[in-house]
Parts: structure tokens; C-alpha cells; sequence
């Protein structure tokens, strides 16, 4: 058994298929499933059930595939180390940054992680922090910055800090203008929430907000994706996150008073993080020191 055995296992495994794992290896898909075959054949199982839509891994296989990924991860360590001592760390960490609410240092931290590892390739995943987070589990991603009630017991993590709530609001809606909002302004106002199962632990966090402020806000959902805010800027509905969300033209956010925060931590699986991802949560915990020291005790919310 080889390392590349392991490679081409955990991409089919991951591509549910052997034509989009041979596309990702780059190499011929016949030579692909020799190989699988030649594998199951050592191990003396079978790693996966084939059908016209793709594969699935059997029993075996989904006890193989924890196996190989720590494997390959312990390999990926040792690989790295002399390249490490001489000049830095080489490799690449997928990275899942959450849409609603956006952590508004996440610019500064991936800035401050390209100019101190420049060799170390980084691709970033924006989706709601349910996506994310299955993705983290499924290996797909190697770390996550996502709001603090993602954590889980096979999770590590670091506190980034926290981000004041504000109201998003459109140029042309009534409530438009600059400074704090109360919060008895959004009684009777309608609310742009995700309506998506990924979103679901945001859109019960701008719920349970709004009553524990003693509002009946009527919820509404927004559009997919980029036209999430679509209603928002449009001035029909007001949207509640962080003032990193207010990206859309003609959106600007108000503080909501009383202040109300929402956590954030950068969250992993491994137990030995690669090099590369060694390196960005170090970084994480240098930026979030000055965050977490002038964090003071306020009305708190998670989403």
C-alpha cells in the first residue's frame, strides 16, 4: 500500500464518484480503478458500492476513510518538516468563512496569514455556518470562522472575539440614517432571515434576539445566495448580522441599541493540524489577543 493508494481512496471517497475524483487526481480513470481495486483486494474488502450514479462507501469504507485522512495528515507532517526548519511552511488550507453574520476581521487575519506565509495557498469557501460546518466534518474544509455556537465536542477552536449585532438597512426604508438604532424602532417591522436549513441557527438567533428584547418582528425570507439582501436594499425589509454584512450598494448598517454581540471562533477537526493550518491558527490567536482584552460584559446573542 502506498500513499497514493490512500489519495486516490479519499478522493472518490469525497467525489462520490471515479470519473470526478480521476478529473481531480489528473489522471486516467481505468488506472484510477485498477488501483481501487488492487487496494480492496490487500485489505481484503470492499471499500465501496458501485452504482449508475456514482459510489458509496461501505461499512469497511467509512471506517477506512477516517484511517487514511489521518494517514495522509501524518504524512503531509512529516513531509513538511524539512521544508519548514529551512524555509517556511509550504502546503494549503481550505478555509469556510460564514455569510450571515460575517466576522469583520477576517480581512485583517487572512492579510496578516499571506504576508507571514506567502508560500502557503489558501481557498476560501463563503457559505451559511451550516454548510460549513458539515463540510469541516466531511474533510472537505480544513478550518472554519463561523459563529461560536458551531463549536462541537469533536471540534477544537480559538475566540476570535466578538461583533456588535446592527440592523442592515436600505437607503430608501424609513429607518435609513446614520448612528445607533433603538431597539423599539423594528417593533412591526419585517425581518430577512435565511428560510434555509444551513441558515437555521442564524435565523433562531435573530428570533430568539428579538424576543428577548420583547419584539414580534414578522421573519420573512430572503433570497438565495448574493440576493440574500436583495429585499433589504430594496427598502422592504430591514435584515439583522454584523457591519461586515452590510456589502450590498445602498445597505449600511446601524448598531442596535441596547448592544447585543455575537461570538465568533476559527473552529478545526484534526487532531495534528498540518503546518499550514498550524500556522493560520497561530496567527488567529495573535489577532484575537487585543479583541478578547477589551472585550467588556454585555447583552449577548449567538448566531
Amino acid at each position: 500500500m502506498e500513499l497514493r493508494h490512500l489519495r486516490y481512496f479519499v478522493a472518490i471517497a469525497e467525489e462520490r464518484s471515479f470519473t470526478r475524483a480521476a478529473e481531480r487526481l489528473w489522471v486516467a480513470q481505468p488506472g484510477l480503478s485498477t488501483q481501487i481495486r488492487r487496494l480492496e483486494r490487500e485489505l481484503g474488502v470492499r471499500l465501496f458500492e458501485r452504482h449508475t450514479r456514482g459510489v458509496d462507501l461501505t461499512s469497511a469504507g467509512e471506517l477506512f476513510l477516517d484511517r487514511a485522512r489521518a494517514a495522509l495528515a501524518a504524512a503531509e507532517v512529516a513531509r513538511c518538516t524539512g521544508g519548514d526548519l529551512q524555509s517556511g511552511v509550504l502546503g494549503n488550507v481550505r478555509l469556510g468563512l460564514c455569510t450571515a453574520p460575517r466576522w469583520q476581521g477576517s480581512s485583517s487575519l487572512l492579510d496578516a496569514f499571506a504576508r507571514s506565509r506567502p508560500a502557503v495557498e489558501v481557498s476560501v469557501l463563503e457559505a451559511y455556518g451550516g454548510a460549513l460546518a458539515r463540510e469541516l466534518r466531511d474533510g472537505r474544509l480544513d478550518a472554519v470562522l463561523v459563529p461560536s455556537v458551531f463549536g462541537a465536542a469533536d471540534f477544537r477552536g480559538v475566540d476570535l472575539g466578538t461583533e456588535p449585532w446592527a440592523v442592515l438597512v436600505g437607503e430608501g426604508h424609513k429607518l435609513a440614517g446614520e448612528g445607533p438604532l433603538e431597539a423599539y424602532e423594528l417593533r412591526g417591522e419585517e425581518i430577512v432571515v435565511t428560510g434555509h436549513r444551513d441558515g437555521g441557527a442564524y435565523d433562531r438567533a435573530v428570533a430568539e434576539m428579538l424576543s428577548g428584547l420583547g419584539l414580534s418582528a414578522a421573519l420573512r425570507s430572503g433570497g438565495p445566495g448574493p440576493a440574500f439582501l436583495a429585499d433589504v436594499a430594496g427598502g422592504e425589509a430591514l435584515a439583522l448580522g454584523t457591519a461586515a454584512c452590510a456589502v450590498g450598494p445602498g445597505i449600511t448598517a446601524r448598531t442596535l441599541a441596547p448592544v447585543c454581540t455575537v461570538g465568533f471562533r476559527l473552529l478545526w477537526q484534526a487532531d495534528t493540524p498540518s503546518p499550514a493550518l498550524a500556522e493560520l491558527i497561530r496567527t488567529a490567536e495573535e489577532q484575537a489577543m487585543p479583541a478578547l482584552a477589551n472585550t467588556r460584559p454585555q447583552l449577548r446573542a449567538v448566531a
